[in-house]
């Protein structure tokens, strides 16, 4: 059995949604390896867009946890990991501290995890100290570090800030207001890393801003417990998977990826957008991401169109998910009303909406097995295919999402999470389709 590890560790979190978590979180990790210390983010759960920030700003790779998704154990072993090379651990909550079923306070208690708590000060002052103790004592036995005050309008607002908060209670400090450190967004979340030409100097500035104000900028040491071994069958030895990887398929759980390396896989990555034909490959992964933004250059690209066509028409294993499955329709409409035609491959047709149209956890038992995941998409699609499988939600979120199937091409809006069913996700992209049901995870 392998000895417990010990590593200061804080997860970030908030009364809401656009409070600023991704910001400090940020701003935090770069500030600490400023510093010289070795940082490891986590993000809570289903989340693509926060970690391509908390990857640029801490310099490694950043991991989802989550108590259902991911599960105690995987998440268990994630910071475990983490804990043997890092001198510190920084976890982004998801939306507010105790939204959801499992919540980020429910992943904070079960490992002991102390929570700070962001709060945006903006145009209030006594109030915030109310909210900071309503956060803290909301929840009997929840651990609690202290508060930072996020959109801080100047000296004298910080020190009202700080002074509303109850005896005892520590304050973190203040990041001002300032546009030049604030991470912009569009429909999804935040705009991707990779578009941001500025990211670095925007990181920069947080740090810098957060080391003026900050106190107390190193939290205790967290003890996590050493998880089972749990390893894997070679299942996908000698199986070369294609996966698409730029602006407009780049929602991928870097844990995904990892599953199928252990099985046996070799990944190699692809451009849609750019390239003009698929790397050798035995199976087709295309993730999500923003196809609706470079629909008319995917439709432009024939030979890659042609390429993934004959890829499907050779019978070879084809897994799109969300952004992926849209590329595989007719057609698809932005919400400026442009249309373009894409690979067809899928009868039916996308129409991008200005609303959310579902946000859930998902399970979705597949002839393969069961696998869980979630979905988040602000488009509506009509196809006239029956699916072969229906997704529920573990805590009655919109969206019960079809699976459809169509000879080794397998499409969702569901962002399928691997590791909740390795086997599973295996026999999607292996050389023969499954005959059996499996079981659940």
């Amino acid at each position: 059995m392998n000895p417990a590890r010990h590593c200061p560790a804080v997860l970030v979190a908030a009364p809401a949604s656009g409070q600023g978590k991704t910001t400090v979180t940020a701003a935090l990790a770069r500030l600490h390896r400023q510093q010289g210390r070795r940082v490891r983010v986590f993000k809570c759960g289903p989340d693509f867009l926060d970690p391509m920030i908390l990857e640029q700003a801490s310099g490694a790779p950043v991991y989802q946890l989550d108590l259902w998704m991911v599960g105690a154990e995987q998440s268990r072993r994630l910071l475990w990991e983490a804990a043997g090379e890092a001198d510190i651990i920084l976890i982004e909550g998801v939306m507010g501290l105790f939204d959801g079923t499992p919540s980020s306070a429910d992943l904070a208690r079960h490992f002991g995890v102390p929570v700070l708590a962001v709060i945006d000060g903006k145009a209030m002052a006594q109030t915030f100290g109310a909210l900071a103790l309503g956060l803290a004592s909301y929840q009997p036995g929840l651990p609690f570090a202290g508060v930072l005050a996020n959109r801080v309008g100047s000296a004298r607002h910080g020190q009202l800030l700080e002074g509303s908060l109850p005896p005892g209670m520590r304050w973190y400090g203040g990041l001002a207001r300032d546009s030049s450190i604030e991470l912009p967004s569009r429909h999804l979340g935040l705009v991707q890393a990779g578009e941001l030409a500025d990211l670095e100097q925007r990181l920069d500035a947080a740090a810098a801003a957060l080391a003026a104000s900050c106190q107390h900028l190193l939290p205790p040491p967290v003890c996590f417990d050493a998880p089972a071994t749990e390893p894997l069958v070679p299942l996908l030895a000698g199986r070369r998977i294609a996966v698409a990887q730029d602006a407009a398929f780049a929602f991928v759980y870097r844990a995904n990826l990892d599953v199928l390396r252990r099985q046996g896989a070799a990944l190699s990555f692809f451009s849609p957008l750019a390239e003009a034909a698929l790397p050798p490959c035995d199976a087709l992964y295309l993730p999500g991401g923003y196809p609706e933004l470079h629909h008319r250059a995917l439709a432009a690209n024939t030979p890659m169109l042609a390429a993934i066509r004959a890829h499907h028409a050779a019978g070879k294993p084809l897994l799109a998910e969300c952004g992926g499955m849209l590329y595989l329709l007719e057609r698809l409409t932005d919400v400026d009303g442009h249309s373009a035609e894409l690979l067809g491959l899928l009868p039916g047709e996308a129409t991008m909406q200005a609303r959310l149209a579902a946000l859930a956890l998902q399970q979705v038992c597949l002839p393969e097995g069961n696998l869980r995941g979630h979905t988040f998409h602000h488009s509506l699609t009509r196809t006239p295919l029956v699916p072969l499988a229906v997704g529920s939600s573990p805590n009655g979120g919109r969206g019960a999402e079809a699976v459809y199937r169509s000879g080794r091409l397998t499409a969702s809006y569901v962002h399928f999470y691997f590791p909740s069913n390795p086997a599973a996700a295996a026999a999607l992209f292996a050389g023969q389709a499954p005959q059996q049901p499996g079981h659940a995870p």
